[in-house]
């Protein structure tokens, strides 16, 4: 165990080693193909594939912060894309298998942030971390009273690695032409990323969070919400219920088709009330941020990434969805203009556009679709059609949009294995007729 790099200049350093190497084994395996014949091309290729993620993993996974957190988002993506299994496996290491930070650091922090010795906080905290992630390490812990909870202290000096490492990773992805898009198009996308991030720093925030969450969700039966102790929470320290259930994986080995449908049916349902009713979309899906329990019962965790959504954004953005599924072709583009997603006329721009709309419309026009079912080919017909859009610098992406669809991207990745059946036309609906009307001052 080993605490992550903290100095800017060592940061940005490790990630273009990291870069480099990757992007130097493609280049080499590129003009090797041409010398094997395509069976051995494709294997070859495939082990290359494991071997790069591996190394993106130990490499974010060792320095934490900002650079893990968007290693997170490309976990993922792998999960949503239907990467090989064994690319998906060496990149979740992002969320299961972090290393952790030593004990004793984890205490003298806690110590200093509650000022007062661990022994007079709590009955027993577990050296053994419940998790490591990119900004924090969890243990569990037993109150004075015997509540049963979970401490989540911040990584020191995090703070200080956010900017250097959002920088280095614009300054590569720009600089190596990966990402042809409008320099203000990018800029407002790192904005946002920075803004999510620098909130997810602060643990009154986030304890705010929680309480916004279960003052919504309280008497819910579908989900748990933890309760947060004040008295044990600081800016660095969060101390909250330690709620019931197992992993992601776990649930998916163990659990019964009614259970899967249950838990699967109410993740999709929390993000379009998340989004459309409330407003407040708990942004940041992956499984790690789930707990599940044996009937099915979902437990939230981990509410530092929260994005608050515009009334009149998201009556539009109900609109454009509502209308694609209609096939009302002028009305959804139309919102997309209002959205800032197409800025242009260009009619080659607007047939790509309204395909996407289209292709995104397909699972909410059927009365019963089943999400990773043998019928399931979204992903297979969108890729292509979400690379050509990127053809057409006049159509974009607006940061607002940003973690409602990495939420949306995430939500279907969990729901993939699960085989979850729904009438997901009427949840949009439902949800976006409520944004609407919001949105007009009705509801």
């Amino acid at each position: 165990m080993s605490k992550p790099p903290r100095g800017p200049l060592n940061r940005i350093a490790r990630l273009g080693r990291l870069t480099g190497r990757v992007t130097t084994t493609y280049v080499r395996e590129r003009i090797a193909s041409t010398f094997r014949d395509e069976e051995s091309n494709r294997d070859r290729m495939s082990q290359v594939h494991i071997e790069n993620a591996e190394r993106i993993a130990d490499t974010v996974g060792r320095l934490k912060g900002a650079a893990m957190k968007l290693g997170q988002a490309a976990a993922q993506a792998a999960t949503s894309l239907d990467l090989p299994q064994e690319v998906t496996q060496a990149l979740s290491k992002l969320h299961a298998e972090a290393e952790p930070i030593p004990f004793s650091i984890i205490q003298e922090d806690i110590e200093a942030s509650l000022e007062r010795s661990l022994s007079e906080a709590f009955v027993h905290v577990d050296p053994t971390p419940l998790g490591t992630a990119s900004l924090a390490q969890a243990h569990a812990a037993q109150l004075p009273d015997g509540t049963n909870v979970v401490v989540k202290v911040l990584h020191r000096g995090i703070e200080d690695s956010v900017s250097s490492d959002l920088l280095a990773l614009k300054t590569m992805l720009m600089g190596s032409k990966l990402l042809r898009r409008a320099k203000e198009e990018m800029d407002d996308a790192f904005d946002e990323i920075r803004d999510r991030l620098e909130e997810e720093l602060d643990y009154l925030q986030e304890a705010a969070n929680i309480a916004r969450f279960r003052s919504i969700f309280a008497d819910d039966p579908r989900v748990r919400v933890p309760k947060v102790y004040g008295d044990w929470s600081t800016e660095r320290v969060l101390t909250m219920d330690h709620l019931p259930g197992i992993s992601h994986d776990a649930f998916l080995r163990t659990a019964s088709p009614e259970a899967k449908h249950r838990a699967g049916t109410t993740i999709a349902e929390l993000y379009y009330e998340m989004a459309y009713k409330h407003r407040m979309l708990h942004a940041d899906p992956h499984p790690g941020n789930f707990l599940f329990e044996e009937d099915g019962r979902v437990g939230l965790i981990d509410y530092g990434c929260v994005k608050n959504l515009d009334e009149f954004f998201m009556a539009d953005y109900a609109t454009a969805a509502l209308s694609s599924v209609r096939g009302n072709r002028s009305e959804a583009l139309d919102a997309c203009k209002r959205l800032g997603v197409w800025v242009g006329d260009d009619p080659k721009a607007e047939s790509a556009l309204w395909e996407f709309c289209e292709t995104l419309a397909y699972p909410y026009r059927a009365e019963s679709y089943v999400v990773g079912g043998s019928e399931d080919s979204l992903l297979e017909r969108i890729q292509p059609i979400g690379r050509a859009l990127l053809r057409f610098p006049e159509i974009r992406a607006p940061s607002e949009m940003l973690y409602l669809h990495r939420s949306l991207g995430g939500i279907y990745g969990l729901l993939r294995p699960m085989r979850v059946e729904g009438n997901w036309g009427e949840l949009l609906r439902e949800n976006g007729e409520y944004a609407i009307a919001q949105g007009k001052g009705l509801a």
